[in-house]
This record gives C-alpha cells, structure tokens and sequence, in this order.
C-alpha cells in the first residue's frame, strides 16, 4: 500500500519471524538483478538522504521482484507457501517459449509504500506483466497485491508519520535513468537474516 498523508510508517523489527518460516530456510523469488554501476551510485545517493529513516544498510542487493514463489522444497508441498522444483522448471520452460530480447526498463520517481522507501518502474512495453502472465500458469503468488514494480530503498525503523517522508520525498530532484535487461534470475534468500544477500539459482539470458 502506497503512503498516506497523516498516516503511521511501519516498522521492521530486527529479529527472526519463526512463526513466518516455520523452520524452513530459502526463500525463492523471479528478480531483476541491478547491476549497472551509474544506477548503483544513484542508488545509494537517495538511500543516503533517507538513512536516519531506514534500518541499516542491509546485504540485499538491489533488484527488481518479478514474482513470489515462496519456500524452496525439493518434492512435495507442506505449507500453501511452498514452492515446489518441478514448478520452478515449468515456469522457466514457460519463461523461455516467451523468447523474450533484452527489453528496456526506466527508474522515475521516488515513492513509499508504509514500510519501505522505493523507486518506481516504468516498462514501457509492459514485458513484466508478460513474464509475470507465464509464472502465474504455475502457481497463485505469495501474497500477491497489485503489482507494483520497484527498488526497494530501505525498510523503516520507527513509526514515525508519514509526512516527514513525504515531504522529504517532494523536496528531491529525481533522475529518470533508462536501463537494460539481459537476464531474468529466479533465486533466493536466507528466511532467518532480515535482507540477507539474495543467491541466484537459475538464470535466463534474454536474446
């Protein structure tokens, strides 16, 4: 949910959420990886003006989420956010009949949801809802809302109102820097370390 004027920001504790992993460790997503050195710097630049907001600079790197599979399982399904390997190889089947070219991607303006500062996606040739059609042959999304492609800046560390990010927000002057994608990457993170390091396990490079 976007952020509402006279609105409380939610925090993310620092701690484990076992009654969310139930002892289950790698936590699978489609992603967009960030690796553009520019986009990085400009990146960090933002998240810097924001950092007395936001949790510590965590490990995660910054990517682009296409799509919530939930907890990795090698064979059979225990909870309804399992996400089983046969899975995994019909979607990536489904992903490669796309055949699919290296496409465009642009970063616009700066957003907040209630529990995280963002930068927004524009795809102007809506691949991404493309891409996200063929996973969803598969299986429903983990908690799926409306989709909303972004880069996630930071994770909030206090409830603090919602204008002091707002009008920081509006203060800014903000790049609007276009970017290719070579390869869609499924991988995953560790469920016990808040924004741990994201570890690809299968890559698509796109024609």
């Amino acid at each position: 949910m976007l952020l509402q004027t006279e609105t409380q920001l939610i925090v993310t504790e620092q701690r484990d959420y076992p009654e969310w992993h139930v002892g289950r460790s790698d936590y699978g997503l489609w992603y967009i990886e960030v690796d553009q050195p520019e986009l990085i710097q400009y990146l960090d630049e933002i998240q810097a003006q924001f950092s007395d907001l936001l949790l510590p600079k965590q490990q995660r790197q910054y990517h682009i989420t296409l799509f919530v599979c939930g907890f990795l399982q090698p064979s059979a399904q225990q909870y309804d956010d399992d996400f089983q390997i046969q899975q995994l190889e019909q979607q990536i089947k489904l992903l490669k009949a796309l055949q699919l070219t290296t496409f465009e991607l642009e970063i616009t303006q700066i957003d907040s949801f209630s529990s995280a500062l963002f930068l927004h996606i524009k795809d102007q040739d809506h691949v991404l809802a493309q891409i996200r059609q063929q996973f969803a042959q598969v299986t429903n999304e983990v908690a799926a809302l409306e989709y909303c492609p972004h880069i996630t800046l930071g994770l909030y560390r206090e409830a603090w109102l919602s204008n002091i990010v707002l009008e920081r927000i509006q203060q800014l002057s903000i790049k609007n820097i276009k970017f290719q994608v070579e390869k869609i990457t499924f991988g995953y993170y560790k469920a016990q370390i808040l924004q741990g390091l994201l570890y690809p396990y299968q890559q698509i490079e796109l024609g």
